[in-house]
């Protein structure tokens, strides 16, 4: 069954049931690391966080398992969408999602994968790996997400059009 989205400012094509989909996720807004060396999200990174989790909810996407780097605003971003869109979701720290990782390990597991995932990940390697799911057709946005869904020949195209949340 086949849709389209516009809630929340997610918007795009999207399959309800059927193909792989995974959202990449650049974490939210963090404090600097004047403020502290750990780079917890900053209040407006909390808002950030939890509005792109709602919208991701709002569009019906349940990932089976959320990823993210182990970098505190990473795995703090990756908690608001576990509490908005899958409570149940394998979450865990992986490898492959620090800034300078190659973005070809991660397109490589997604391309063996069969489940809904969601990845959060830092820059410049979260924007790297979105150019290269779309061929560079897309363009990770800041703080933002970019979902993708893979298709029967292992090609993706674009099931959630790229998404800032509020800057303030």
């Amino acid at each position: 069954m086949r849709g389209r989205a516009g809630v929340g400012g997610i918007s795009g094509d999207y399959t309800i049931i059927g193909r792989m989909r995974v959202l990449l996720v650049h974490h939210a807004d963090a404090v600097g690391p004047g403020v502290d060396t750990q780079r917890p999200l900053s209040d407006l990174g909390r808002r950030q966080a939890d509005e792109m989790a709602k919208a991701a909810a709002a569009i019906g996407f349940v990932p089976v398992a959320i990823w993210h780097s182990g970098k505190l605003r990473s795995r703090e971003t990756a908690e608001a969408f576990l509490r908005a869109c899958a409570p149940f979701a394998q979450f865990k720290m992986i490898r492959g999602l620090q800034p300078d990782d190659p973005p070809e390990w991660l397109r490589d597991e997604l391309g063996a994968e069969d489940r809904d995932l969601l990845l959060v990940g830092h820059m410049p390697h979260i924007a790297r790996l979105t150019a290269l799911l779309s061929g560079g057709a897309v363009t990770m946005p800041l703080h933002g997400t970019v979902g993708f869904e893979k298709n029967e020949d292992g090609n993706w195209t674009i099931f959630s059009d790229p998404r800032n949340p509020a800057r303030s």
